[in-house]
């Protein structure tokens, strides 16, 4: 594990607003962010467990399905990825993420979008380890328990200093973290990578406080969406501050916070804090897409 800091932006705001970013994507080369965070604590369990064999379920570009093969490889599990699409079957070399996975010895299943909707039934899990085994089961995103209690140790005692903390959500693991070990007098923002209010609900399920906001204008069209606006957005951002963002996470709410300043969203003097939550695995993959799409692709950090 690396020390994570937090690195001052030094870009000038009006109402003398500061904004900081905690640099937790720099915490481990593969398991970045809150997918180290996340994993923590189930790794723990699945070694008291006597478990051998970590199970769990992804999409395409998953930066989820790449953390748990690193890391399961790197502690000495076998991994199971079930990834959502039957059709990337025989896909896997032009796929940046997937062929990562493989070449850290992650066996796929791959499935329908269909039954990869049914992954949280017993039915489900049952023919599951039926056909591998006995394993770990990992949720989709890592989110349970032990993973919100990973997330709670991302503030640190120099963070009360801060007025707002904000992340991106994906499946409210992370958030809910937060929300648990914020101060007093601390507003949790959390900006919805996907579309839809089903979160709140989610989130409600670990979080022990409600001194939190979805902020859920700046999801760019859905999960995975991006556009020529929040490509600049990342790529003016990166030449500002040498800071890169992936586009599916951190760089729609970065987008966000900035946006919501210039709309003198937050009061005066308010002092802001970005968790960075990794998932730059995903850049070379939106990179593919972006090609295809004839849009510019997304710069890396010299």
């Amino acid at each position: 594990m690396n020390p994570v800091f937090n690195q001052s932006i030094n870009i000038q705001f009006p109402n003398a607003i500061s904004l900081t970013i905690k640099r937790e994507d720099l915490i481990h080369p593969f398991v970045s962010g809150n997918k180290f965070r996340k994993l923590k604590y189930n790794l723990l369990q699945a070694k008291a467990e006597n478990k051998n064999t970590l199970l769990t379920f992804g999409g395409a570009f998953s930066n989820h399905i790449a953390a748990v093969a690193y890391a399961g490889k790197e502690q000495g599990f076998n991994t199971i990825g079930i990834i959502r699409g039957d059709e990337l079957f025989d896909k896997i070399e032009e796929n940046p993420t997937l062929k990562f996975a493989q070449e850290n010895g992650m066996k796929f299943e791959f499935v329908s979008r269909e039954d990869y909707r049914l992954k949280n039934e017993t039915s489900f899990i049952e023919k599951l380890k039926d056909k591998f085994g006995d394993f770990y089961l990992v949720p989709e995103g890592g989110t349970n328990e032990l993973a919100v209690k990973g997330c709670e140790e991302i503030l640190t005692d120099e963070d009360s200093v801060f007025n707002y903390v904000c992340c991106a959500v994906g499946t409210g693991g992370t958030i809910s973290g937060l929300i648990n070990s914020s101060i007093q007098n601390q507003k949790i923002l959390g900006f919805p990578a996907l579309k839809g209010d089903f979160l709140q609900d989610e989130i409600r399920i670990f979080a022990k406080k409600d001194n939190w906001n979805l902020v859920s204008d700046y999801h760019f069209g859905g999960y995975g969406k991006v556009n020529l606006e929040l490509i600049e957005f990342i790529n003016s951002f990166l030449e500002e501050t040498k800071v890169p963002l992936d586009p599916i996470y951190t760089g729609k709410m970065v987008f966000g916070v900035i946006d919501l300043i210039g709309k003198n969203y937050f009061p005066d003097n308010s002092k802001i804090l970005l968790i960075h939550t990794g998932g730059l695995q995903g850049i070379e993959g939106m990179n593919l897409k972006l090609k295809q799409k004839k849009l510019p692709i997304l710069k890396k950090n010299d």
